[in-house]
Parts: C-alpha cells; structure tokens; sequence
C-alpha cells in the first residue's frame, strides 16, 4: 500500500505543479484575478495533500494497520473533491460545484486525524 500511495503523492505533486502554472499564465487573461486566486488555492492544496500522501506512504510501511491506509484515501478522495471542484468552478463557471468544496476540506481533515491516530497507536 505505501508504493500506491507515493505513487499517488508524486502523480498528484506533478498535477499540482502543472495546474498552478496554468492558472498562473494561461487563465490570467481568461478570468478575473479572484478566480484566478481560486483556481490557485486548488493547487496549493493539491500540492500540501501530495506531500502528504508522501508522508502517509512512510506511516504505513512504519505502522501497518487501517487508520494509516484510511488516511491515505480520505487524503485522495479531498484532493479530487476539494481542488477537483476549485478547478472545476473555475473552468465551468458553475458556482454550484462549490457545495463539494467544504466536503473535500472535510476528509482532508480526517485525513490528518487519521494519520495522527496511526502515529499514537502504531507500534
């Protein structure tokens, strides 16, 4: 499991570069600067939760055991709600997606509950 998710963290990292070099130089004549700062938030946030499925790939070779694997997959599942739907909202124009944002925020935090509780049970 740890190979998947540094697999993962250095696939999402690479997205999460490219993402912000194309919201910093191909969306700044497309959109205004608010989205532009939008779409930017995406991939900072994309990025931190690719470090962390770094990290989390070091827990679960460390501490086998649910809560490292859970942590690796709510970090997953938050980074395509939260940046998926930032990036989306920018792209699309359709505010709407933004009711999936705060879901995204949501597992990203369980995400580093779960990876504190690997680290206080581990063995």
């Amino acid at each position: 499991m740890e190979r998947i998710f540094f697999a993962i963290g250095a696939i999402s990292g690479c997205i999460a570069v490219g993402t912000g070099a194309f919201g910093a130089h191909g969306l700044r004549t497309r959109v205004t600067p608010e989205m532009v700062a939008v779409f930017d938030t995406g991939a900072r946030y994309q990025m931190l939760h690719a470090l962390a499925l770094l990290a989390t790939a070091w827990a679960v070779a460390r501490w086998p055991g649910s809560a490292a694997t859970w942590a690796g997959w709510l970090f997953v599942a938050g980074t395509v709600l939260f940046s998926g739907s930032l990036y989306a909202i920018v792209l699309t124009g359709v505010k709407g997606l933004g009711a999936v944002t705060p879901v995204g925020g949501l597992l990203f935090l369980a995400g580093w509950l779960a990876l504190a509780w690997a680290a206080l049970r581990g063995s």
